[in-house]
């Protein structure tokens, strides 16, 4: 989605995320600072404030993936190159020493031990 085509949010300010993996807010304030709050997985359907508010879920649906800026509030969709559900903290870097790190081996069944009679 281009910001053409988001649709307008009385309440609420929505933005698209500019790059996958975007973790911080880069809404400016007034004097031109970056806000740079942690974005955060939002549950809109369970939030009462937004439940009397319901602005998202009749313009966008019921469950859409929204991220909310934990200080300015501002809301983010998700970039349309960014992987869906791999992992909650993200899909990490590759390392930029080269290294990686072998799976362990699956672990064998130990023989079962015999009993000795006295």
């Amino acid at each position: 989605m281009s910001t053409a085509t988001l649709p307008h949010l009385p309440n609420h300010k929505l933005k698209v995320k500019i790059k996958a993996g975007q973790r911080a807010c880069n809404e400016k304030n007034e004097k031109g600072k970056i806000c740079a709050g942690h974005l955060k997985r939002w549950f809109y359907s369970a939030d009462v404030k937004e439940q009397a508010c319901g602005d998202i879920e009749t313009t966008l649906g019921r469950d859409v993936e929204i991220y909310r800026c934990e200080h300015c509030q501002t809301l983010y969709l998700p970039h349309p190159d960014e992987p869906r559900g791999t992992n909650v903290a993200g899909s990490g870097q590759l390392s930029v020493f080269g290294l990686t790190v072998a799976p362990k081996p699956p672990k064998e069944a130990a023989p079962a031990k015999e009993e000795k009679a006295p």
